[in-house]
């Protein structure tokens, strides 16, 4: 699909809550040898950290003064999570989903058991390999924001979203975003 390919790199590859924004997220990477949690990010907007860090930082990062995200590998058990009361925690800006090939199917089922099991209202957003094919799919089961490929046209994206009328499979309400509450 030629005409899928995005002329100006430029352009937001960010797509949340229906609209292109700039993508001011960054994952932080600790150095390989450390134990999780020895190295934090700056207390500074816009980090994702891997949940083994998030877990083993987690009171230190919740008193921040701007909230980190979680990254989830697609091979994450939500238990290590979510923990014994069945919710996510409290103080975590969004939940990443990581998609490290466009034929992993892992981050549907996380993404659709964070919403309906574990009660999830928060921004879910998929990152990784996010094409045009696969947003679509993606927002039936839950994500509400898309770091889309680079290369990818973000406007062809946005587009996919009304790629189906129709649906044959159960669809997981999403939470209405914030700057819509007030509406």
């Amino acid at each position: 699909m030629p005409d899928a390919i995005a002329a100006d790199d430029a352009v937001p590859h960010l797509i949340r809550h229906g609209r292109l924004q700039d993508n001011d997220a960054r994952v932080f990477a600790p150095e390989a040898d450390s134990e999780p949690g020895a190295q934090l990010p700056p207390d500074e907007p816009g980090w994702i950290v891997p949940l083994p860090v998030w877990n083993a930082a987690r009171d230190t990062l919740r008193q921040r003064r701007h909230p980190v995200a979680v990254l989830l590998a697609p091979a994450t058990n939500l238990q290590d999570l979510v923990g014994e009361a069945g919710r996510v925690p409290e103080g975590i800006a969004f939940i990443a989903i990581d998609f490290p090939l466009y034929t992993d199917g892992r981050g549907y089922s996380l993404a659709q058991l964070l919403r309906t099991r574990h009660g999830w209202q928060g921004e879910l957003r998929a990152l990784g390999d996010v094409m045009i094919d696969t947003i679509h799919y993606q927002a039936r089961v839950g994500f509400d924001s898309f770091l889309v490929k680079p290369g990818h046209d973000p406007h062809q994206a946005l587009a996919a979203f009304k790629t189906f009328t129709v649906h044959y499979q159960k669809t997981y309400p999403k939470p209405r975003p914030p700057e819509l509450l007030a509406a």
